[in-house]
C-alpha cells in the first residue's frame, strides 16, 4: 500500500483528490493540508511515501514546504501538483527536492500513475509540460549575457575592483555596480567570488 499525503489550499481540489485516490486500492491518502506550514507537520507525523504539493499556498508555500519536509524525510518522493502557469515556480520546486510534477489538469489515470510511478522512485513529469519547463532549464543554464556584462564579468573574475574596471571600461562605478546587478541575476550567484568561479567554468575567464 502506498501511503499519498496531499497539500492544497482549495478545498475542492484537496476533497477530489482524497476521493480519487482513496478509492485506488493500491493507495491509501493519510493526509490532506490545507497550507505548506499544516503539511510539514503532518508528513512528520504521518509519514507518507508520496507527498502531492501545491506550490501557491498560505502561511508556507510549497517550495519551502518541500525543502523542510525531505530535510527531515529524505526518502519521502515530494511530486508537485500545479498548474501549467507556474513553470519557473516548478523548476524552483524540483531544485527544493521534488521529484517531479503533475499537471491538475491530468486526467485521473495519470495522476494516480504518477504517484505510483513516484513511489518506485521514479520522476514523473506532465508530458505536455515538459518540454517547456525543461527548456526554461536549459535556457537559465545558458544565460545570455550582453558584450558589456561580459566585459565587465572577465574584469571581475581577474579581481578587479568595481571603481579599476569603470576606469579600464570608460564608465562609472555605478553603471559598474548595475552591470553586476544583471550578470548576478542572469548567472544565478550571490556575490563576486562566485561569479569569478562561474565565469571560470564557463570559459568566460581563464
Amino acid at each position: 500500500m502506498i501511503r499519498v499525503m496531499l497539500a492544497d489550499d482549495h478545498v475542492l481540489v484537496r476533497e477530489g483528490l482524497v476521493k480519487l485516490l482513496g478509492n485506488t486500492a493500491d493507495l491509501e491518502v493519510v493526509g490532506a493540508a490545507g497550507n505548506g506550514a499544516e503539511a510539514v507537520g503532518m508528513a512528520r507525523a504521518a509519514q507518507p511515501d508520496v507527498i502531492l504539493m501545491d506550490i501557491s499556498m498560505p502561511v508556507v508555500d510549497g517550495i519551502e514546504a518541500t525543502r523542510r519536509i525531505l530535510l527531515e524525510q529524505p526518502e519521502a518522493r515530494v511530486v508537485i501538483l500545479t498548474s501549467f502557469s507556474e513553470r519557473e515556480r516548478i523548476l524552483d520546486a524540483i531544485d527544493a527536492g521534488a521529484v517531479g510534477y503533475l499537471l491538475k489538469d491530468s486526467e485521473p489515470e495519470e495522476l494516480v500513475k504518477g504517484v505510483r510511478a513516484a513511489a518506485r522512485g521514479e520522476s514523473p513529469l506532465a508530458a505536455k509540460a515538459a518540454t517547456a519547463v525543461l527548456g526554461a532549464r536549459a535556457r537559465a543554464s545558458s544565460p545570455e549575457l550582453t558584450a558589456r556584462e561580459r566585459e565587465v564579468l572577465t574584469l571581475v573574475a581577474g579581481g578587479m575592483a568595481n571603481k579599476l574596471i569603470a576606469r579600464d571600461l570608460g564608465i562609472s562605478e555605478k553603471t559598474v555596480k548595475a552591470h553586476l546587478t544583471n550578470v548576478f541575476q542572469r548567472i544565478g550567484v550571490q556575490d563576486r567570488t562566485q561569479a569569478a568561479l562561474w565565469a571560470q567554468r564557463n570559459g568566460i575567464a581563464v
